[in-house]
């Protein structure tokens, strides 16, 4: 008869916690089975990993979608209406910087650096949850922007793509810098200095909101 993985002894939702830091310090590539297993429950066999959770790729996708529930969530002003347009993106630019920055912490953002080094295959499911999550940001700066021309805050012809790309990047650029331990108040010195150009595209006769 063939041996069975022994029955899970450890909490699952702690065992996804756990690999979430991992994965969110080393990335996916580099966060082997082996390190995997020793961290998950304080030590699980092989057979217990396959039966929890399938597989790496299937525990890394339960991994991103507990941190976008949890860490990520720094970003839900871009999606609350009742917040102005800027305010939103300010908001969620200075709470990622924060969080990214945590001493208590892995350095950067998983969304953002989770699967570095893993595109060689075209085809590749792995990074897909990390290309949904940064599309769900990307699409909420756009929507704060679009939103900020709809109101009259922005200029009729501001390029909204382009203004919430520039956004995006800097949210982006964000995790190699705190992992190069850039000082949190120099980077919000240039998320104050990227909102200008919202401020530069301003309406006529609007103020800064």
């Amino acid at each position: 008869m063939a041996q069975v993985g022994r029955p899970r002894s450890f909490d699952r939702t702690q065992a996804i916690d756990d690999a979430l830091l991992l994965f969110w310090r080393y990335g996916y590539e580099a966060t082997s089975l082996s390190r995997l297993k020793a961290a998950i429950g304080g030590g699980i066999t092989a057979p217990s990993f396959y039966a929890a959770f399938g597989s790496k790729e299937a525990l890394f996708k339960e991994v991103v979608a507990r941190y976008m529930e949890t860490h990520g969530r720094v970003n839900d002003p871009l999606f609350d209406e009742a917040l102005a347009p800027r305010e939103a993106i300010a908001s969620a630019l200075g709470r990622s910087a924060r969080m990214q920055c945590d001493e208590q912490l892995p350095k950067g953002c998983l969304v953002a650096l989770g699967t570095l080094g893993s595109y060689a295959e075209e085809d590749s499911s792995i990074p897909l949850p990390l290309r949904e999550a940064r599309a769900r940001i990307r699409q909420g700066l756009l929507a704060c922007v679009s939103r900020g021309i709809a109101r009259g805050d922005l200029a009729e012809d501001t390029d909204a793509r382009a203004l919430a790309t520039v956004f995006e990047g800097l949210l982006l650029g964000i995790s190699p810098m705190a992992r190069d331990r850039v000082e949190l108040p120099v980077i919000e010195g240039a998320i104050a200095l990227a909102l200008t150009l919202w401020d530069g595209h301003q309406a006529p006769g609007r103020s800064v909101v």
